[in-house]
């Protein structure tokens, strides 16, 4: 299949608003893929490339070579180029990766290297998400649609339900099911702002389970063989020895479980995130203060292994010594898991009766220092890869009003607007703003019109990439937590900042003081 008709059908997508049109120029894409063309095709009309990895970035996009006149390239063709630049490894390999990265691009057309662009940078917006190309993929194979979400809720792999569906049909999906050791999509959770609507989404009673803010993991057993898995289904095993430990100390010989790895400090309190997530964690050991205990095998691995201490903590039971129990009530997967995991790692959990009760459990996960609580329905089945009103998170969600100190000019689809934010909190000592990060999260095509033009009347040093502006424009930036940062002169950063909105109505001397941003820092604010 020609390059350019894929480009063609991933601008007529974004460009058609009807979710039975967009269907359609899905099906008819798949269908016209050579057999062999299926995974990376695929994919690209999922936004993805078949090559987790590539190397490429932002600034390997930035000078291109003009577009070639005519189309030449084959998906297949593209397919190999890209692969052949995720190779390149060792000295020099910067440069020879833009020397393939730029023959790629000069045999592309223009339509063409703006796919290519987007793919790269995974910033490809088109409007095809997975529910639309499960009917896509669904209408090109003539297989009914639900066989195709139950295929890529358990196999979590698009470009593989697509190549089995275009290839092999309903019974080619058929063959998808849990496989102990392959990695199945997690189920997720949706957001509530207040425990009151969390348990009108799930009913009455539920259970709530303490929110970790850890690293989500999913981990297989099977005999001594054991894979430890991201949220992303990416292994990695090797990386955490503790957790292996932990789960091979387990009567249980074949396992399927879904849980948290999170560091802990000495008194066995959650440590930052960035720490639990970079393994900078220190030694935890058990504690007899309060804090959450560490299973004897974690320590015992991490004693052996000189590796800091990531504790796995449980919350699900996907599979149990041959059996599935993914369509099992909730309460049922719970009681397998309370007779097959030592308590020591499993998350805490209270079954509540009403608003109360979960209040105080939400309340209680806060004062022991963590993220938030998880309100589920105990009758629902393990919804995998669907984020679904079974299961509802409950965080404090903290705001501040910061005053923007510069804006960068915007790549992909935001190039030519001025987009990421840098924030500032006032210094009452020194009339200053400290910085804390930056964010382009949560601006809509109207605001970054607003703000350039906002922004480029404030500016007083104009460079190519970045413009330092007049420290007068407040913004309202919600953001999960805050974090240690060397990046930063105040040595703290906000976690996945976002705009709220902008306040014409405060100046920069009202906004919130670094004072503030370190109460968060330390735990003594509230959301």
């Amino acid at each position: 299949m020609r390059f350019l008709d894929l480009a063609a059908t991933s601008a007529a997508v974004g460009a058609t608003s009807g979710r039975r049109a967009k269907v359609e120029l899905l099906a008819t894409a798949l269908r016209s893929l050579d057999p062999a063309e299926v995974p990376a095709g695929s994919g690209y009309l999922a936004g993805e490339l078949r090559q987790r990895q590539t190397g490429v970035g932002w600034a390997s996009l930035r000078d291109l070579p003009p577009p070639a006149a005519e189309p030449t390239l084959t998906v297949a063709e593209v397919d190999a180029a890209i692969d052949g630049i995720a190779a390149v490894r060792g000295p020099g390999s910067q440069a020879r990766r833009r020397e393939l990265l730029g023959v790629l691009f000069a045999a592309a057309t223009a339509d063409e290297q703006r796919l290519l662009v987007g793919l790269f940078s995974g910033e490809l917006r088109q409007g095809a998400q997975a529910g639309l190309l499960a009917e896509a993929i669904a209408r090109a194979a003539q297989v009914p649609v639900a066989a195709v979400r139950r295929a890529l809720l358990l196999a979590g792999d698009l470009r593989a339900v697509a190549t089995a569906a275009l290839g092999g049909g309903a019974a080619a999906l058929a063959e998808f099911g849990l496989r102990v050791g392959r990695p199945l999509a997690p189920m997720l959770a949706q957001s509530a702002p207040t425990v009151d609507a969390a348990l009108d989404a799930t009913g009455a009673p539920a259970v709530v389970d303490v929110k970790l803010d850890g690293v989500r993991i999913q981990v297989h057993r099977s005999g001594s063989d054991i894979a430890v898995f991201t949220r992303s289904l990416d292994e990695i095993t090797t990386r955490v020895p503790e957790v292996v430990a932990a789960v091979r100390a387990l009567p249980a010989r074949e396992l399927v479980l879904d849980g948290e790895a999170i560091g802990l400090d000495a008194a066995g309190r959650p440590l930052p995130f960035q720490q639990t997530s970079s393994r900078a964690a220190r030694r935890a050991t058990p504690s007899t203060t309060g804090g959450t205990p560490v299973a004897p095998a974690v320590l015992a691995a991490a004693e052996t292994t000189g590796e800091t201490v990531l504790t796995p903590y449980f919350f699900d039971l996907l599979h149990l010594d041959g059996v599935d129990l993914i369509d099992r009530p909730g309460r049922e997967r719970w009681a397998a898991l309370a007779g097959a995991v030592d308590e020591s790692l499993l998350v805490g959990r209270v079954e509540v009766d009403d608003a109360e009760q979960a209040g105080e459990a939400f309340a209680a996960a806060l004062d022991a220092g963590q993220e938030g609580i998880l309100v589920k329905a105990p009758e629902a089945p393990y919804d995998a890869g669907r984020r679904g009103a079974a299961w509802v998170k409950v965080k404090p969600r903290h705001t501040l009003d910061l005053v923007v100190l510069a804006v960068e000019w915007g790549s992909g689809r935001r190039q030519g607007w001025l987009s990421n934010l840098h924030l500032g909190a006032r210094d009452p000592r020194t009339g200053g703003f400290v910085m804390l990060g930056k964010t382009f999260k949560g601006l809509t095509d109207e605001l970054l019109r607003w703000q350039t033009e906002r922004f480029l009347a404030l500016a007083v040093e104009r460079g190519d990439w970045v413009v330092r502006v007049r420290p007068e424009q407040v913004v309202e930036i919600a953001f999960d937590g805050v974090q240690t940062s060397s990046r930063y002169p105040g040595g703290m950063a906000l976690r996945f900042a976002r705009v709220v909105r902008y306040r014409e109505d405060k100046t920069a001397a009202e906004a919130d003081t670094v004072d503030m941003v370190r109460a968060i820092h330390a735990g003594r604010a509230g959301g």
